[in-house]
C-alpha cells in the first residue's frame, strides 16, 4: 500500500466519482455536446495522475460502484417492457439484424488489427469489445486475452457509440426508432442504451433488447473462434 491511508478508504473512490459525475453534469446542461461519461472519465484521470494517487485506492471504491451495475442493467428492461408489443412484432427482422451486426462487429475488428499487425494477444482482447463488459472480459479470459484491455476497449466503444451513433446513423439517413435501437443496443451495448432511454424511450427499449440479444449471439459466435484457436 503506498499513499495515506484514507485513499484506500471505500467513501474516496465512490465520492470522487459522484462529485465528478455531478460536475460532469453541470457542464453538459451548459454545453449539450459535452458528453458526461467522458468528461467524468477524464476529470478522474487528471485527477489521479496530478495527485499521483494509485489506481488501486481508487478501485476499493470503485468496486462497490461495479457492484451497482447489475441493478442498473435490469432497470434497463423497463423501457424494453413497455415496448415489448413492437419488439415482438419484428423479432425475425430483430434479431436478424443483431447476429449480422454482431458478426460484423467481429470481423471488423479482426481486419483492422490484421492491417495495422497487432499481436495475437491485442486481436483477442478486442474481439469481443462490442457487447457488455461482464460478457467481453468472460470471453477475453477463455481466448486468453487480456481481460483489462478488453475492459478499456469495451468501454470505449460504448462511450464514442453513446456519443457518435446516433448523429452518425442520422447524417446516414437512418430515423427509425427501430434500426437506431437495434445499431445502437448490438454496437454500443451498456452506455449506448442508456443514453438513448433518456432521449427516446422506444429507442431504448429496442436498444436494451438488442442489447441482451448481442451478449448471448455473440457468446455463441465464440464458440466456434474458441474451439478453432485452441
Amino acid at each position: 500500500m503506498t499513499g495515506p491511508e484514507w485513499m484506500y478508504h471505500p467513501l474516496f473512490g465512490v465520492s470522487l466519482s459522484v462529485i465528478t459525475y455531478a460536475a460532469a453534469q453541470l457542464l453538459h446542461a451548459r454545453w449539450r455536446w459535452l458528453h458526461p461519461l467522458f468528461v467524468c472519465s477524464g476529470f478522474i484521470i487528471v485527477i489521479l495522475l496530478g495527485f499521483q494517487i494509485p489506481y488501486e485506492a481508487f478501485k476499493v471504491g470503485g468496486d462497490i460502484l461495479t457492484l451497482l451495475l447489475g441493478p442498473a442493467t435490469v432497470a434497463l428492461g423497463v423501457p424494453l417492457y413497455k415496448n415489448f408489443s413492437l419488439i415482438k412484432k419484428h423479432m425475425a427482422g430483430i434479431l436478424t439484424a443483431v447476429t449480422v451486426g454482431s458478426m460484423a462487429g467481429i470481423a471488423g475488428v479482426a481486419v483492422l488489427v490484421g492491417l495495422l499487425g497487432g499481436s495475437r494477444e491485442i486481436l483477442l482482447s478486442m474481439l469481443p469489445k462490442t457487447v457488455s463488459s461482464p460478457i467481453a472480459i468472460e470471453i477475453s479470459r477463455h481466448l486468453a486475452g487480456i481481460p483489462e484491455l478488453t475492459a478499456v476497449l469495451t468501454v470505449l466503444t460504448g462511450l464514442f457509440g453513446s456519443m457518435f451513433g446516433t448523429s452518425i446513423l442520422k447524417w446516414l439517413g437512418i430515423k427509425s426508432d427501430l434500426s437506431i435501437g437495434i445499431a445502437i443496443g448490438t454496437a454500443a451495448h451498456g452506455i449506448g442504451t442508456a443514453r438513448l432511454i433518456k432521449d427516446n424511450e422506444v429507442q431504448g427499449g429496442v436498444a436494451g433488447f438488442a442489447m441482451g440479444a448481442a451478449g448471448i449471439i455473440t457468446s455463441l459466435l465464440f464458440v466456434p473462434i474458441y474451439l478453432w484457436l485452441i
